[in-house]
């Protein structure tokens, strides 16, 4: 576990919590202490430029990379007036660099084993093990688990 996902984790501490979320923010990251995150996270390269909405929910071996947002697609309605209710990010999915993941209303739920390729702008919910790209994202094929997972 890299020093990152080290203060990734230490947000959920009573005593430390607070000031890995801050340090996490002074490196560029910004996931709020209210994100539910599971075992084997990797946060690439530091993962400068990541932001993750607080409504967000991270499971198992997910990997993400420098710039991926996390996020509600309807930004120019006030909160309160937002149908967002949240994004959940199945097991073993890998977000690219740069991938915005953008949820108008409801649960935008990403499946297990979901790639979603660099600079995609992904606004909808996907199934297991496939892959999109593209601005919109669109699916354009289907990740090979092969033996033992992925």
């Amino acid at each position: 576990m890299s020093f990152y996902e080290g203060l990734v984790y230490a947000r959920k501490s009573p005593l430390w919590g607070k000031l890995a979320y801050f340090l996490l923010k002074l490196l560029g990251v910004e996931i709020p202490c209210t994100v539910e995150i599971g075992p084997g996270f990797l946060l690439h390269h530091g993962g400068m430029g990541v932001v993750i909405h607080p409504k967000s929910v991270i499971g198992t071996r997910v990997s993400i990379y420098p710039g991926v947002t996390l996020g509600r697609a309807d930004v120019y309605r006030p909160a309160s007036a937002s149908r967002f209710e949240g994004i959940v990010v199945g097991d073993e999915v890998i977000l690219g660099s740069g991938a915005k993941i953008l949820c108008a209303e409801g649960i935008l739920r990403l499946g297990r084993g979901t790639v979603v390729g660099a600079n995609a702008v992904l606004t909808e919910s996907t199934g297991e093990g496939e892959i999109w790209a593209g601005i919109p994202a669109r699916k354009i094929g289907m990740r090979d688990f092969g033996e033992g997972g992925a």
